[in-house]
């Protein structure tokens, strides 16, 4: 199946959180809660390009962190509870919002890197050495 038959998403951000294929936008992107499916049932895509790493867990941490930490400052000055009441609300709480956003926030960084064909990094050592040569014309 060619690339041509299906429209491309163009809001990958909004295609990920709804967990659809970037190519096709029918098919669904996991199989599970957070595992990727090997390919659209759809169009086929291969999702072998797909590498967010470490990425959702980070974005899904900074997010829940900030609204927590003010949840229980609040709980805190405003109660003035022990340590065990935060462990059984303020940490749960957590814990639930960083799991509610993995897999929108996966889903978006999956349909970028296709949108923006990302690929691994690589050193052009062929640019390095032009550059190196034009600095050293430059200081002659």
């Amino acid at each position: 199946m060619s690339t041509g038959e299906y429209k491309e998403t163009e809001v990958p951000a909004l295609t990920g959180i709804m967990g659809r294929c970037p190519r096709c936008q029918k098919g669904h992107l996991f199989r599970g809660y957070l595992q990727l499916a090997q390919r659209c049932e759809v169009c086929g895509l291969d999702y072998g390009f797909a590498d967010p790493a470490d990425g959702p867990a980070f974005f899904a941490m900074t997010l829940a962190a900030v609204p927590a930490l003010a949840f229980g400052v609040w709980f805190q000055t405003s109660f003035g509870l022990p340590l065990w009441v935060h462990v059984i609300t303020t940490v749960p709480l957590t814990i639930l919002c960083c799991m509610a956003l993995l897999r929108p926030l996966k889903g978006w960084l999956v349909c970028s890197q296709y949108f923006h064909k990302a690929e691994e990094g690589s050193i052009d050592r062929e640019w390095h050495a032009e550059r190196a040569k034009a600095r050293q014309r430059e200081q002659k």
